[in-house]
């Protein structure tokens, strides 16, 4: 009895209120703290390896490529960082001689980007820059080193940062591209790698090996010269990649003995942006403070419509940033992660698909909304769509379904027209994404609202917006195909579909039973080949598919990073590319060729809009979605804008620290009552032995 007394005393007093279990050290409460999580453990934060979303998003608080995206407009435009201005280009006959800027692509050699950087920028306090005691052996992390300091950033820290592509002791996911544009970079790379120092680990003085691709004109410019005329090459000056790196912080971490202690430049990031890495355990905790340094960047003051009514143009050229201090805490698991959003622990949170429910509502009509019980609470949901889309794709080598005969093509279209990706995106997302009209999604130029961006092919403008037409239509296709009702026309036998998919695990199964019923309202079968990702690439590679799943994240937010996926030059089979489909166009690829290297504007929209009528017509992909992207935050967050593209954005957001603290206090109440019942229920159970006892006594005594 007592045990079990004790256990429901425990019980009672967990239930008294999240308070008892708060997170967070009470010395951190009431300050200026964005308390955040995250999922992956990051493996490095070294610029030019870093590639997963926690590390871009660590890094992109720390290190300062020379551009960035503004943070409000869309689409989204690029805006100085550490440079001076957007760098124009300037453009080069094979001869190295100066053409004018109308000069037609073919004539352009070389393009030549001279970025100038703005002075006086200063890096954060770090060891580096200073002097320390000679015997760093009894040093085990970096606040052990006594001494810190500073210097300027200079032009000549980007070229290093550039040259670090090609180390041989780093692995650069981007250095192969690289490669191909940057002049020189390949045989820099070679160089490198038949050093004396190639092979150990000692410091390789990167200053000491010339790039011609890369060099530094004086302390504040340095100039980028790139093979033939690529404007794509602007956004990779927003990537971390280019961020500049000092050659004292490259030296330190190479000393002897450093990288036992992880001490590296990995574990230790050095750089010049908003925040500083203050405490590094990937496995719980990871914390940004303030930049002392930083150099007082101001809140924008222009955005697109809709931002001034949501106040996101309130904080107009105030210094940045506004919050000190960055508190990552890694969750391993959803449900604790949740209820600490819904405590006020956390200041923002995504919404997985089990907690979907609780969160959202979806009304008759398709809006989303919050619950009541998220309205009640101040939090506030905000919606993007993605950079990114998700499509069925054609093999167009494969002898039924691909190719540009009018059976073919029809086939094709009838079954983007069976598909219903609105009902797949309610029943599988939760609603969260929308029907894609072509590879472009919102935010690219190029992109379309409206009754102008419909595929016509499979959808058409009634009552004020697009609906997708009818089965009949479908059918009619399929028939002039010569397959009516799903067979065929000559020989009676079934029409009959292969798709290959890595598709396993929980819900697989569910999809694929959906996609089965798409494919018999056309009297079609569906054959499904699920196989291992080694597997399925393989079979890619070889064209041995018919119809299979893909995705594409863009790299960068131009419509060239997407309409490359169709180009016939990157054909998967015939030359190794990302066009999975194998899809080629004599015109697409004459339209691409001049589209590629334009500036937005008229004439590239409309070339883009005859590459998206030919696509339309093609049909080389069943147009699947593009996903939308849903965020929560309290009411204490503000500016809060999201993105897929710009990683740099903590910067430009605010706490109410003092409206966090009363809500906290108010939600984690501590319940006195279970307190109160244990007290009861002890004495209901000790009363009758109390009494027993005394009657006892009062026996004895009388004896």
């Amino acid at each position: 009895m007592r045990r079990l007394l004790i256990s429901l005393a425990s019980f009672l007093l967990g239930a008294c209120g999240p308070v008892w279990n708060d997170p967070y050290p009470a010395a951190e409460r009431g300050q200026n703290i964005f308390y955040t999580a995250f999922t992956e453990r990051p493996k490095h934060l070294d610029p030019v390896q870093s590639y997963s979303e926690d590390e871009i998003t660590f890094t992109a608080q720390i290190y300062e490529p020379p551009l960035q995206y503004h943070y409000l407009k869309r689409p989204y435009e690029l805006i100085p960082a550490t440079a001076k201005a957007v760098p124009q280009p300037s453009y080069l006959d094979a001869e190295g001689r100066p053409l004018p800027a109308d000069a037609d692509a073919a004539q352009i050699a070389f393009t030549d980007y001279v970025i100038e950087i703005k002075p006086g920028i200063l890096y954060q306090p770090h060891p580096a820059f200073a002097e320390q005691p000679a015997d760093i052996a009894r040093f085990h992390t970096l606040a052990d080193f006594p001494n810190r300091g500073t210097r300027e950033l200079v032009a000549e820290d980007y070229v290093y940062a550039i040259k670090r592509l090609a180390h041989p002791h780093l692995h650069s996911p981007i250095l192969g591209l690289m490669s191909d544009y940057i002049v020189g970079l390949k045989a820099f790379a070679e160089r490198l790698q038949k050093s004396a120092l190639a092979g150990r680990h000692e410091w390789l003085d990167l200053r000491e090996f010339p790039l011609d691709g890369a060099v530094a004109i004086d302390r504040y410019r340095y100039r980028i010269r790139i093979r033939g005329k690529y404007p794509q090459f602007l956004y990779w000056l927003t990537m971390p990649f280019f961020a500049p790196m000092p050659w004292e912080a490259d030296r330190f971490h190479s000393q002897p003995g450093m990288a036992e202690k992880n001490l590296t430049l990995d574990w230790y990031p050095i750089g010049t942006g908003p925040y500083m890495l203050t405490e590094n355990n990937p496995n719980a905790r990871m914390v940004l403070e303030r930049n002392p340094n930083f150099r007082g960047e101001t809140y924008p003051c222009e955005g697109e419509p809709g931002d001034r009514e949501a106040g996101l143009l309130d904080d107009c050229g105030r210094p940045l940033p506004f919050i000190d201090k960055v508190v990552f805490t890694r969750e391993k698991e959803q449900i604790p992660y949740w209820n600490k959003f819904l405590q006020g622990y956390y200041d923002a949170s995504g919404i997985a698909s089990d907690s979907f429910d609780q969160a959202v509502q979806v009304g008759a009509g398709g809006e989303v909304s919050l619950t009541p019980e998220m309205q009640a609470q101040g939090i506030r949901l905000s919606t993007s769509v993605a950079t990114s889309t998700f499509y069925m794709g054609f093999n167009m080598l494969d002898p039924l379904v691909g190719g540009d005969s009018p059976a073919a093509r029809k086939i094709r279209q009838a079954i983007a027209i069976a598909i219903d990706q609105e009902e797949f995106i309610s029943i599988f997302q939760n609603g969260r994404g929308i029907p894609a009209m072509s590879p472009l999604p919102p935010g690219i130029f190029g992109h379309r609202e409206g009754r102008a961006g419909i595929n016509p092919i499979v959808y058409e403008w009634t009552d004020g917006g697009a609906r997708r037409k009818g089965i009949e239509k479908a059918r009619r296709l399929l028939a002039e195909a010569g397959w009516p009702d799903g067979r065929n026309a000559k020989t009676g036998e079934p029409l009959i579909i292969n798709l290959d998919t890595t598709a396993t695990g929980v819900g697989a199964k569910s999809r694929i039973d959906w996609l089965n019923k798409q494919f018999q309202k056309l009297g079609v079968q569906l054959v499904v080949r699920s196989t291992d990702y080694n597997r399925f690439q393989e079979k890619v590679r070889k064209g041995a598919v018919q119809l299979f799943y893909f995705g594409w994240n863009a790299d960068y937010p131009d419509p060239e990073n997407f309409l490359f996926l169709l180009y016939g030059p990157q054909g998967k089979v015939k030359h190794g590319g990302e066009n999975a489909a194998n899809y080629a166009n004599p015109e697409y690829d004459r339209l691409f060729e001049r589209m590629r290297a334009m500036e937005n504007g008229p004439e590239r929209q409309r070339i883009i809009d005859r590459m998206l009528a030919i696509l339309h017509e093609d049909t080389p992909w069943v147009w699947g979605f593009h996903p939308k992207d849903y965020s929560l935050r309290h009411a204490w967050l503000l500016n809060r804008k999201p993105t897929k593209v710009g990683n740099n954005t903590l910067k430009y957001q605010r706490i109410d620290v003092a409206l966090r603290e009363k809500l906290r206090a108010q939600w984690n109440r501590p319940v006195l009552w279970p307190l109160l019942a244990v007290g009861g229920l002890l004495v209901a159970l000790a009363l009758p032995a109390v009494l027993s006892h005394r009657r006892r006594e009062k026996a004895l005594a009388k004896s």
